[in-house]
């Protein structure tokens, strides 16, 4: 079975696992499955708030 994925540098989406345009690897664009008994998502938020993206 094949999945689309997105080059996150060119924003280019293709079937296979390294952009053809710029060679970065690629990566699948859906978010990840939301949970509400999420075990990690209070590590998640404090790394995100460390970094400064929260």
């Amino acid at each position: 079975m094949l999945h689309i994925l997105k080059c996150e540098k060119c924003s280019v989406y293709t079937l296979k696992n390294f952009c053809p345009k710029c060679g970065e690897k690629t990566l699948s664009p859906k978010p990840a499955k939301f949970s509400i008994e999420d075990k990690w998502g209070y590590w998640r938020r404090k790394a995100k708030k460390e970094k400064g993206l929260l």
